[in-house]
């Protein structure tokens, strides 16, 4: 299945709107460069219930119609919470570096990774910047989220992309070659949440470049439906 995204593509200071194919979509994940403090983590999530992944990266499928960029999304209760990660999008005219949300159900995470990451939608920002564009000081990227709770905006994560895998090592990890196929968004990692992680009604998501002195931005609400007995 093929999901087609209105994204605005920027080069320098000139941008360019236009559609672009989505047959695939990976979420990678455990992917920091630290391994101790990922099995750090794994035995922090293992203490709550989540199956330890049987490798490290890992990278789960997940149904491409999933993606969206839109501003607000529906949810089944109060279980979900948004996590901000780059993305990388491989089109018919290059790579392409993104800002999205994997917003996953916590209580089926509990229960199994992969069927969670098809419970809620994949939120990515509209705009795109070149992969080549920022490579040679890719590590200096900022990654930030806030949560809107309780009516208040509070940091909930914050740190340099250097604290996962580099893309072009996940592209590696997960094809055996240099490429992505085309067609393809790959989720890139998180970092960890400030106080916990919990449900919000609004996520913001951020991708600093402050080599270059631009940010990619987007804000998507979280609407819950009901759970019936």
């Amino acid at each position: 299945m093929t999901v087609t995204l209105a994204l605005t593509r920027r080069i320098g200071n000139t941008a360019k709107v236009g559609n672009a194919e989505i047959e695939d979509l990976v979420i990678a994940g455990w992917t920091g460069r630290d391994a101790a403090a990922v099995e750090k983590h794994i035995v922090e999530l293992e203490a709550i219930g989540v199956k330890r992944p049987s490798r490290t990266p890992i990278f789960y499928r997940a149904a491409a119609s999933l993606l969206t960029t839109a501003g607000a999304i529906q949810v089944a209760g109060d279980d979900s919470s948004g996590e901000v990660e780059f993305v990388l999008l491989s089109l018919a005219d290059g790579l392409w570096v993104g800002v999205g949300s994997d917003h996953t159900d916590r209580k089926v995470e509990a229960v199994d990774v992969t069927v969670s990451k098809q419970m809620c939608a994949k939120v990515i920002g509209p705009e795109v910047w070149r992969f080549e564009d920022i490579a040679p000081h890719w590590d200096r990227l900022v990654l930030r989220s806030w949560a809107h709770i309780a009516g208040e905006r509070t940091l909930y994560q914050e740190g340099a992309v250097s604290g996962m895998r580099h893309p072009e090592e996940l592209v590696r990890l997960y094809t055996g070659s240099a490429t992505l196929l085309e067609g393809t968004a790959m989720f890139g990692g998180t970092h960890a949440v400030h106080g916990g992680v919990r449900p919000a009604t609004q996520f913001d998501i951020e991708l600093d470049d402050p080599v270059l002195g631009r940010k990619l931005t987007h804000t998507y609400r979280i609407e819950p439906l009901p759970i019936e007995a």
